[in-house]
């Protein structure tokens, strides 16, 4: 009885310490190192190396990104990414990635149960609807929370396009 009470406690006394080692060895990736590693952003990645925005999201930060999958990207009409992707086109992409990018680190439970307005790093305001889930501009966060070390990741099923 005594050997096991003593492999309890020795096992509960190290959850914690491997829990707390996990999470923070997640949060050692930037924000770009943890969409490239996720492999569901690979379409987000190429765009922002298109308009010139992996330096600042690898930077200090913190940000807060509403990251589109890949699959959200494929919701685009046909051609629409291609023709973002060329030279010609980086200040228009650029525009549209930032918009997906709030400064600050904004964590779920930061605005659980609120409507806002929030200021992207593009300069207009998102709309978010934390009352019933999470939507941002009409998109479903579909996962969130994923810490970095420079912010947080906000996984979303559509891209958000700023308001012309």
């Amino acid at each position: 009885m005594n050997f096991m009470k003593a492999t309890v406690i020795a096992i509960a006394m190290t959850l914690p310490m491997a829990v707390t080692t996990a999470h923070a060895g997640a949060a050692k990736k930037d924000i770009v190192d943890t969409a490239v590693s996720a492999g569901q952003f690979n379409t987000l990645v190429a765009a922002a190396k298109a308009a010139g925005l992996v330096g600042t999201l690898k930077g200090k930060g913190p940000f807060t990104v509403f990251a589109p999958t890949d699959a959200a990207f494929k919701k685009l009409p046909k051609g629409t990414v291609a023709t973002l992707l060329k030279p010609e086109n980086k200040a228009k992409l650029a525009a549209i990635l930032t918009y997906h990018v709030v400064p600050g680190k904004v964590m779920s439970g930061d605005i659980a149960g609120k409507k806002l307005q929030a200021a992207s790093v593009q300069g207009q305001k998102i709309s978010i609807d934390a009352t019933n889930g999470v939507k941002v501009d009409g998109a479903n966060v579909v996962k969130a929370d994923i810490a970095t070390s420079n912010g947080v990741i906000h996984v979303i099923d559509a891209v958000i396009l700023p308001k012309s």
